[in-house]
Parts: C-alpha cells; sequence; structure tokens
C-alpha cells in the first residue's frame, strides 16, 4: 500500500516538472498557458480596423494642411500688423509665439526634429524688421507649397528644412531689439 502511493507521487512529480519544463519553453515567455490563445479577429473586423486607420491618417494629413494655412494666416496678419504700427507689440510677439508652436508641430508631423546643430546653422539676418517679415511670409508660403506637394504616405525632407528655417526666423524676430 505505502508503495503504491509512493509510486503515485512519484509519478505525480514527475508530470509536474515536465509540465513546468514544457511551459517554459513556450516561445513567449509573458504568455501565461492558462492565457485562451491569441486568434485572428474575423475578417469585418479587420476590414473596420483598417477602414478606420485609413480615416485617422487621412484626418491626421488635412491637419497639418490646415496648420500649414494657419501659419501662413498668421504670418500675413504679423506682416500688416507691421506695416501699421513699425514696431512689434505684445499681440505681435504673442503670434510670433503661436506660429512657432504651429510649426514645431508640422516639423513633427513631417517627422523631422528639433537638431541642436541646425541652430548653429546662420541664417540670414534681415536689414529691417519689415524685411525680416517679409522673409517669414514668404518661408511660410513656401512651407505650404511644399506641405501641399507631400501626400500623408510621404516625407518631404525640403518641408522639414523650410519649417526649420521658419522656426529660426520666428526665433530671431521674436527677440528683435
Amino acid at each position: 500500500m505505502y508503495l503504491k502511493a509512493f509510486r503515485l507521487i512519484i509519478i505525480t512529480t514527475v508530470v509536474a516538472f515536465g509540465s513546468l519544463m514544457a511551459i517554459a519553453q513556450t516561445t513567449d515567455p509573458s504568455a501565461s498557458p492558462f492565457d485562451p490563445p491569441k486568434e485572428e479577429p474575423p475578417k469585418g473586423v479587420r476590414e473596420v480596423m483598417a477602414k478606420l486607420r485609413i480615416d485617422q491618417e487621412k484626418k491626421e494629413y488635412q491637419e497639418m494642411l490646415d496648420r500649414g494655412e494657419t501659419a501662413l494666416k498668421l504670418s500675413d496678419e504679423l506682416e500688416s500688423s507691421l506695416e501699421i504700427s513699425r514696431n512689434l507689440t505684445d499681440a505681435d510677439r504673442t503670434k510670433l509665439a503661436s506660429l512657432e508652436k504651429i510649426v514645431k508641430k508640422i516639423r513633427s508631423d513631417l517627422g523631422g526634429a528639433d537638431e541642436k546643430s541646425d541652430e548653429t546653422e546662420a541664417i540670414e539676418k534681415p536689414s529691417s524688421l519689415m524685411d525680416g517679415f517679409k522673409a517669414l511670409k514668404g518661408t511660410a508660403a513656401k512651407l505650404v507649397e511644399e506641405l501641399k506637394k507631400t501626400t500623408r504616405f510621404s516625407i518631404s525632407a525640403s518641408a522639414i528644412q523650410t519649417s526649420n528655417a521658419l522656426l529660426k526666423m520666428t526665433r530671431f524676430l521674436k527677440f528683435w531689439k
């Protein structure tokens, strides 16, 4: 009787040890053996998910184009304001800050990053504040043109460079004395 109990304990131990060894050799170490197997969602669900992803990408692309138009509008307003007052007002500085924020978001959407090595690169410094704002407006217009040439599937290096130039110009004009 003790022999049968001993055999049962030995067999149970071997089976438990074998199970643990099999579990340890699974391909995904984070997966629990008690989790249900992951299955592909049905075809209809995959199609709906793909359609939603495409719609989201289209929406994000359109928002980027709208930001470009907003940046152009702000640069135009800044140039008009400067023609009237001949000086930077607090409202103009606020618009410059919001223009900088919009252009940073555009650059981020394009896949560009803030590189410190670009900061040392010299920009063509305008001779007057008015020339600076005309250059700002021209660069903003160039950015909008380049954004319109892109698709939601492409990354435009020239648009990233133009956005970097526009950022440098806004930072330069923000601290104009």
